[in-house]
């Protein structure tokens, strides 16, 4: 079951779910929007003959910044990684990402791997942006970019997820198939 915004509220005042500078602008009927920061890895194909995940030969990226006034050109057929602005998580709900339906209407893929975001883990999420259109898309540091639904699991989790955890801080959570240099 799907917490609603008057449930997404009052989980926020008990302390039950964090979003860093809630906005309630951006709260829907049963969703919460996220915006995208200004960090992209861009995969850098040409210092990547081939990618072998098993024997851990991955592709190279390159970190790019962006100042809030600037623009990221997602040419047609390319994808990167970005990262949200908001910081959110719950101990007590699990929470799911979706796609914005104006922006999957102009095939920009937003995508977590993950898909869910177990009860107990905090971070800024990682997003896989995927150009699936013909002509250039144009993304802006803190432009809407998908959205976060907040369900009830059936009881407490048997595992914490502090404990079990693989990504600590949203930098592992952004290069986490990466060899830390």
């Amino acid at each position: 079951m799907f917490l609603s915004d008057i449930d997404i509220k009052k989980a926020l005042e008990a302390k039950e779910i964090v979003i860093s500078d809630f906005d309630e602008k951006r709260l829907q009927p049963a969703s919460y929007d996220i915006l995208l920061w200004n960090k992209f890895l861009v995969f850098w194909r040409h210092h990547t003959p081939y990618i072998d995940p098993v024997k851990k030969i991955l592709p190279e990226y390159r970190e790019i910044i962006l100042n809030d006034d600037e623009t990221f050109v997602l040419h047609p057929w390319v994808s990167i990684l970005g990262v949200s602005i908001d910081y959110f998580g719950s101990d007590k709900y699990l929470v799911q990402l979706s796609w914005k339906s104006s922006l999957a209407r102009i095939w920009l893929l937003v995508h977590n791997t993950a898909g869910i975001i177990n009860p107990g883990h905090f971070l800024n999420i990682t997003f896989e942006l995927c150009n699936l259109n013909s002509v250039p898309i144009i993304l802006r540091p803190k432009m809407e970019i998908a959205q976060i639904l907040f369900s009830k699991i059936s009881s407490p989790c048997s595992k914490d997820y502090k404990k079990v955890w693989r990504f600590k801080d949203w930098e592992d959570n952004f290069v986490s198939y990466q060899e830390k240099k």
